[in-house]
């Protein structure tokens, strides 16, 4: 069977590209008679607050996209993430990085397409003797390899990365001893069953290293879906933290059938904005109709939004 899965973050109220995605997730898996998994992604204590969790939750269930099963909270697996780092350990395949943000920033070159800093492996080659002197407790990084890998997203098409020269060794355990997101996501989706994964084609520089990561540990990779991006007028993607048309405004305004027309037509799914339901775009969904390219959001455009 076809699984999708909803993780969202709860480090705020969801916006407008957080619905987009869910909504072409939980359309994908049910247009093939498939199955939704909610996962809370809460990994940052910093961050993550159970009231923004609940009022996730109540979104998708007022918009209409309901979940068939729910994954365990990232934040109750700690036992899992730790034995896989165990294992990383045992087959030398990490290592302690104590180096600052601002040394990391410093070290680190800009990737040239995107900015992404690749770290420079200051910390790879220091001797036992070297670690011993320093005081603080070190993050993990796993080892990246002089290696291509290359898949084809179902959305995007194929991309290609060389792990080492892209991306550099990464951040699978951070100095507070929680779990990195690179490493944690693969062993959400890879022991909970997850056979497709939609997101934002932002993560889509991060697919190749997590491919590499099912595969040191024996899990089968889903198919990929990075769908495009919301952006306001300024070119800035939509965010929780500048509060972008979140749906504690959206819900006092419009109507979810409303809002799901509207995010369908800018998906290319329907040809003008219109009221539907779930249920209804489920029976009309293909990824042939879905744009791939970001999309602007001009509010006074839009016949839902205007007035908001």
């Amino acid at each position: 069977m076809v699984a999708g899965r909803f993780a969202p973050s709860p480090s705020g109220r969801m916006h407008l590209g957080n619905v987009f995605s869910a909504m072409l997730a939980w359309l994908s898996a049910k247009s093939q008679g498939g199955e939704i998994l909610l996962r809370i992604e809460d990994l940052d204590p910093s961050r993550s607050k159970t009231e923004y969790a609940e009022a996730i939750m109540d979104d998708f269930r007022w918009l209409g996209l309901l979940w068939d099963r729910r994954a365990e909270n990232q934040s109750c697996r700690g036992q899992v993430y730790r034995e896989a780092l165990r294992l990383l350990e045992e087959k030398g395949l990490v290592y302690p990085c104590y180096c600052s943000r601002d040394q990391l920033h410093a070290a680190s070159a800009p990737h040239a397409s995107d900015g992404r800093l690749i770290y420079a492996g200051t910390c790879r080659s220091l001797t036992p003797e070297q670690r011993a002197e320093k005081a603080k407790q070190p993050a993990l990084r796993l080892i990246l390899p002089h290696r291509e890998i290359r898949f084809t997203d179902g959305l995007q098409g194929d991309y290609a990365m060389v792990l080492d020269e892209d991306m550099g060794d990464i951040i699978v355990r951070r100095a507070d001893d929680v779990a990195a997101y690179q490493l944690a996501v693969v062993l959400d989706d890879g022991t909970e069953g997850v056979t497709e994964v939609v997101r934002g084609r932002d993560l889509l520089s991060s697919t190749p290293v997590q491919l590499y990561i099912y595969e040191l540990l024996g899990l089968k990779a889903p198919k990929f879906y990075h769908v495009p991006m919301l952006l306001a007028p300024d070119g800035r993607r939509l965010s929780k933290r500048d509060g972008d048309l979140d749906l504690g405004v959206l819900r006092e305004k419009m109507k979810p059938e409303e809002i799901l027309g509207m995010l369908a037509n800018w998906a290319g799914i329907l040809d003008h904005p219109e009221s539907v339901s779930a249920k209804e775009l489920a029976s009309v969904f293909s990824w042939d109709k879905v744009s791939s390219k970001d999309i602007t959001v001009h509010e006074k455009e839009s016949p839902f939004l205007r007035g908001i």
